[in-house]
C-alpha cells in the first residue's frame, strides 16, 4: 500500500528503463513494485517501508467492529420486520439480493465514516517521505496537528469520493455476480457453488477497475494543501474540490496512475522527480 500511495500521488524517482510490455514489444516502463521498494529501504531502511502502520492497523480494527455491528443491527431489524410474514423466495432472487447489497453498503460506509480520519492521517503519514518531513509522526498527535490547521473538515478530507467508489464497486459486483449466477450458469452444473464464487470474485476485481478513479482522486485530496511537499505547488496542483481534482487527472491522462505496480507506462500532465535530477 505504501509504495502504490506514492505512485498515486505521481511519486516517481527512479527514471524508466527500456524493457518489454506483456505483448512482447520493446516500452520504456518505469520501475516496479520491488524496485520502488528497495529506493525506499535504500533511504529509509526495512522499517522505513512501513510507515503509516499504526494509524492502518486502527482503522481496520475499528472498521472491523463498526460494520459487523452495524451489519448484525440491519439484519436483525429485517428480521424483526418479516417476523409473523411467509418465507420469501430463495437467496438468489432480486429482491434478496437488493436487500443484502442495501445492508453492506450501510455498513461498510458507516465503517468508512467512522474510520476516514485514520485513513487520512496513514496516507500523510507515507506521503511525508516524498519532502523528507515528520509533520505526522504518531496517530493522537495527528489527530491534534489536523484539528488545529485545518479544523473538524479536515479529519474527511477526500471521503466523499471514497464513499462514491465503494458504493458502486459494491453495487456493481453484486448485480453482475448476480446477473452471471442466474443468467449464465446452468443450474445443473455439479460445481455450482464454485463457479458461483469464482463469478463472484471476476466481477469483484472488474468493479473495482472501474471504480478506480475515486480511489485514487479520494487520496489526492486527502493530502491536497495539508502542508507537506507532496501535496502542496509545484510539486502538485492545488485543488479547489474533488471534481476538479478529477477533471485534471483526466485532462492529463492519469486516471489509472497507481493502478498497476507492474509493467507501468510513464505517466503525463508534469515534470517528475527523476527528471529534475536530469535537468539540473
Amino acid at each position: 500500500m505504501y509504495v502504490k500511495v506514492l505512485v498515486q500521488v505521481g511519486y516517481e524517482p527512479l527514471p524508466p528503463t527500456l524493457g518489454r510490455n506483456i505483448f512482447g514489444r520493446q516500452v520504456y516502463q518505469l520501475p516496479g513494485l520491488f524496485a520502488y521498494a528497495k529506493h525506499i529501504m535504500k533511504i529509509d531502511g526495512r522499517a522505513g517501508l512501513f510507515k503509516g502502520l499504526a494509524p492502518r492497523l486502527c482503522s481496520g480494527a475499528i472498521g472491523t467492529i463498526v460494520h459487523s455491528k452495524v451489519l448484525q443491527h440491519c439484519q436483525e431489524a429485517d428480521e424483526t420486520e418479516e417476523s409473523g410474514t411467509n418465507p420469501k423466495e430463495s437467496g438468489s432472487s432480486l429482491d434478496q439480493v437488493i436487500k443484502e447489497t442495501t445492508q453492506e453498503m450501510i455498513a461498510r460506509s458507516a465503517a468508512t465514516l467512522v474510520t476516514h480520519p485514520f485513513h487520512v492521517i496513514t496516507l500523510r503519514c507515507m506521503v511525508q517521505f516524498i519532502g523528507r518531513e515528520t509533520k505526522y509522526s504518531g496517530v493522537f498527535s495527528s489527530f491534534v496537528t489536523i484539528y488545529r490547521e485545518e479544523g473538524v473538515l479536515g479529519f474527511f478530507a477526500g471521503l466523499i469520493p471514497r464513499l462514491l467508489g465503494d458504493i458502486l464497486s459494491l453495487w456493481l459486483c453484486n448485480m453482475l455476480a448476480y446477473l452471471i449466477n442466474t443468467y449464465a450458469l446452468e443450474n445443473g452444473v455439479s460445481t455450482m457453488s464454485e463457479m458461483k464464487s469464482y463469478s463472484q470474485a471476476v466481477t469483484g476485481f472488474f468493479a473495482s477497475m472501474l471504480t478506480y478513479p475515486f480511489v485514487l482522486v479520494s487520496n489526492l485530496m486527502a493530502i491536497n494543501s495539508c502542508g507537506l511537499a507532496g501535496g502542496l505547488p509545484p510539486y502538485a496542483p492545488a485543488y479547489s474540490s474533488w471534481l476538479h481534482c478529477w477533471s485534471q487527472l483526466q485532462r492529463e491522462g492519469n486516471m489509472s496512475r497507481g493502478n498497476s505496480l507492474f509493467f507501468r507506462k510513464v505517466p503525463a500532465g508534469k515534470r517528475y522527480v527523476w527528471e529534475e535530477k536530469r535537468f539540473h
